[in-house]
């Protein structure tokens, strides 16, 4: 339970009752000093607490005595402390009496609300109903945001339907089923071949034409960059693009060019040594320009490029129609029109005396073009083929239709079907019948039995059934029924409708046992759509979906966007928590491990020893770490990243979020009367000094005795993770002031860095497991934890504790748990 809510509600209403001699004895002697009517220090009064607990606010008020007892945050350092055996008499009547309300109030609260599909399981929910991909026509790129709160994306209170959001709806229905079952007779295959003129962009192409007549396409850059001439590359000669949707052969020959270049590595900050990489994204000329980012660039494909004389590369790619494949150097060059510069600049001595450099950044491109060695990808044919369809009628339709496509006598049949898989249970005649008055109304104004019979599907898209989860319903005690329970668990770990095996199951009944429903849980976690679960869950959690909302500087932190690491960083997160759950390891190593999970470039950024062979350059392995100032969360880039500011680290933002989502204690948000904190970047003055100050303040000292130690153990990370010993000074150089990494948690124990702060949180462990279980059941039943399902989450925790705190343990007691089991 969050402290912002315990603080509010304590508020409200004091509890007025009657304790029992150990609880009351405990409360007069180590809280009543600060916690009285006329004190009521952290805005919280505990002296008129009486058993037996009455009502909701006065469970929470008690259950946070307990949690912080159990922390052995309070009394604080300072004060008169309880014997060992005071402190547990008191926590075991404390627990006593909530166990009993808990019983006596749950009939009362810990519903689910009735919420929609947030975007990312609508998208996945139409490619699992459709079995094609929607990300290269984005039906979503007009809706508003989902809102989320405390990070969460599945909460049915925040996932609010405006009629704007209801009109787009209407719009991505009618683009989706046109998209696919619009193409009634399998397209024509054809073959197109760009052997020459191939015209960059505009930034490029003077000088491609006077070195190389336009007879080559080449990509130099990243695609991320900011001045965007040469991370794209493509086809001029092809604005109409394809002309149906489908899958493409594109053949390109290919090489790499001036991998051996002499240049000092520093002007492309890219890495010489490793193959070069070609990636294909879509692009549409009517959209925009083809060598500038575009909305819609899914990267379809990816081939190593060789070295010397150049090769075929074939790579099959989704293509909607209209749309062309352009080319990307995802391991290319930070900037080229900056390398262009400074190699024209500073190699001037190796240009023709007949052509020197004119100091213009036009000249420089041409002179290095065609005197110099500018590594780059070079492709001198390009050859499109398709579409190809290997069977048809194609998946879309057989997944709509049925395996024998449409056939007019089974219309009701169809939409009966179609309704059923969307709406992820059975529907009644009564339920069907609106859309089979829709489709016989759009054939009576003169559509064909096909298109009518679409034009219902469309409705389907638009229904309730389909938009929402977790329909109100009557089984006895709340308990989800069996469909119910599918969609959850499916929705849960893959974000995603139910598949044909759940359905089977919940048609039987059988999901409603235990032992089936644990072994549906492994068979999702086992396929890949479960890293849909991975990526959402911890997004959630650890709102890493922010990752890049607040970008950190271009040049202070340039590898962050030349190694693409906004990306590694994730992925670093992600194989780490899924090696857990494969594996069943301890949540205890989310807070410190003697491993992770890197590439080639994270490594680099930790400065870990790690040489990656060229063919795993780019994938992720488990690596042996050297020292503890990594492993576990905290010494992890996403984390690190995600709770900077971009430009500097604040202890204040990092201390917050660790309290937050790491510890399970988050502070009360600041009075309003409080200015904000701005991190001292020139070395002025230290932010310990400044906090110091701060907390002089009465209505911040409280706050800032929790918040502030935390931050402090991470000041030692930059703001994307790479360790320092000092802060910049004025000119950004590390020569600033040396960093102190020390602190006090509010139990009065100290740490001198993080590795030592990770020491203290493993002492906590068996809260931590109660915060993830906390969590992951937030995000899994699309509602708040509240005071009422405390009993259920320490029965939760006790299991896991006796399980060695095995993560995949974990999710096995969370699913079979009464709140996921609960509406």
């Amino acid at each position: 339970m969050g402290l912002r809510l315990l603080c509010a509600l304590a508020l409200l209403a004091p509890a007025l009752i009657r304790a029992n001699d150990a609880a009351t004895d405990f409360l007069a002697n180590y809280c009543y000093e600060c916690h009285d009517d006329l004190t009521q220090k952290g805005e919280r009064r505990f002296d008129g607490l009486e058993f037996p607990i009455k009502d909701l606010k006065e469970l929470i008020a008690v259950q946070e005595i307990i949690d912080q007892l159990n922390l052995e945050e309070m009394p604080p350092p300072k004060a008169d402390q309880p014997t060992t055996e005071e402190r547990a008499a008191a926590i075991e009547a404390l627990t006593a009496e909530v166990a009993d309300v808990t019983e006596r109030l749950k009939s009362t609260g810990g519903q689910t609300v009735l919420r929609r599909l947030n975007e990312r399981e609508y998208l996945n929910t139409l490619e699992d109903l459709f079995s094609r991909r929607v990300d290269t026509f984005a039906p979503t790129s007009r809706f508003p945001v989902d809102q989320t709160a405390e990070h969460v994306d599945t909460l049915g209170d925040v996932l609010v339907t405006s009629g704007f959001l209801l009109d787009n709806y209407f719009d991505a229905a009618d683009l989706v089923v046109e998209k696919a079952l619009g193409q009634m007779k399998k397209p024509e295959v054809k073959e197109w071949k760009f052997e020459d003129r191939f015209h960059q962009g505009q930034e490029l192409s003077f000088s491609h034409r006077s070195v190389y007549n336009y007879r080559y396409l080449c990509v130099y850059e990243v695609p991320n960059t900011v001045n965007h001439e040469g991370g794209y590359a493509g086809l001029e000669a092809f604005p109409e693009g394809v002309h149906a949707d489908g899958f493409y052969d594109v053949k390109v020959l290919a090489h790499s060019v001036n991998r051996d270049s002499h240049y000092d590595p520093d002007i492309f900050r890219m890495d010489l040594s490793r193959p070069f990489r070609l990636g294909i994204v879509s692009g549409d000329a009517r959209i925009g320009e083809l060598h500038h980012p575009q909305p819609i660039e899914p990267q379809l494909g990816e081939v190593t490029v060789a070295d010397g004389e150049p090769k075929w590369y074939t790579m099959r790619v989704w293509l909607e129609k209209g749309q062309q494949p352009r080319f990307i150097f995802p391991n290319g060059m930070a900037n080229c029109r900056q390398a262009f510069a400074k190699i024209a600049r500073e190699y001037k001595d190796e240009w023709p005396e007949d052509d020197p450099f004119d100091g213009s950044i036009v000249h420089a491109r041409r002179i290095v073009l065609q005197h110099g060695k500018m590594p780059h990808i070079r492709m001198h044919k390009v050859h499109i083929t398709g579409p190809i369809y290997e069977q048809w009628p194609p998946a879309p339709h057989r997944a709509a239709f049925g395996e024998t496509g449409f056939q007019q006598e089974r219309k009701k049949e169809i939409l009966k079907r179609f309704a059923e898989k969307a709406f992820r249970r059975p529907v009644s005649e009564e339920e069907i019948a609106p859309f089979l008055e829709v489709a016989a109304a759009r054939e009576k104004g003169g559509k064909t039995p096909r298109q009518a019979t679409m034009d219902a599907m469309k409705g389907i898209l638009c229904a309730p059934s389909f938009l929402y989860l977790v329909e109100p319903g009557e089984e006895k005690g709340g308990k989800l029924g069996a469909y119910d329970l599918a969609s959850r668990l499916s929705y849960f770990l893959t974000a995603s409708m139910p598949d044909e095996t759940l359905l089977k199951h919940a048609e039987s009944g059988a999901i409603l046992k235990r032992e089936v429903l644990l072994s549906e849980m492994d068979r999702l976690l086992a396929d890949s759509d479960s890293d849909e679960f991975v990526e959402g869950f911890l997004d959630s959690w650890l709102n890493l979906r922010a990752l890049g909302d607040m970008p950190p500087d271009r040049t202070v932190s340039a590898p962050y966007y030349y190694n693409n690491l906004e990306v590694a960083m994730k992925e670093e997160v992600k194989h780490f928590f899924r090696d857990l759950l494969d594996r069943d390891a301890p949540v205890t190593r989310l807070i410190d491990s003697d491993y992770t999970f890197l590439n080639q470039s994270l490594a680099d950024l930790y400065r870990i020893p790690y040489e990656a062979s060229h063919e795993k350059a780019y994938s992720f392995e488990r690596v042996t770490l050297p020292d503890r100032k990594r492993g576990g969360l905290l010494g992890m880039g996403a984390v690190l990243t995600v709770s900077a500011n971009g430009i500097e680290t604040s202890p204040i933002v990092r201390g917050v979020y660790l309290l937050e989502n790491i510890m399970g204690t988050p502070p009360p948000p600041p009075p309003d009367d409080v200015p904000a904190l701005e991190p001292d970047i020139r070395g002025a003055t230290s932010i310990r000094d400044q906090l110091i100050k701060h907390r002089e303040q009465n209505s911040c000292a409280e706050c800032h005795r929790k918040i502030d130690p935390p931050g402090f153990a991470l000041e030692h990370y930059d703001p994307i993770g790479r360790w320092r010993d000092k802060y910049p000074d004025a000119r950004g150089r590390p020569n600033g002031p040396k960093i102190d990494a020390s602190g006090e948690l509010p139990n009065g124990k100290p740490f001198r860095h993080v590795m030592d702060l990770k020491k203290l949180l493993l002492e906590r462990k068996d809260h931590f497991a109660h915060h993830l279980a906390e969590r992951l059941l937030t995000y899994g039943t699309g509602r708040r934890m509240e005071a009422l399902d405390q009993a259920d989450l320490e029965k939760i925790t006790g299991s896991v504790i006796e399980k060695k705190y095995g993560t995949r343990s974990l999710l096995r007691e969370v699913v079979t748990s009464e709140i996921f089991l609960r509406r």
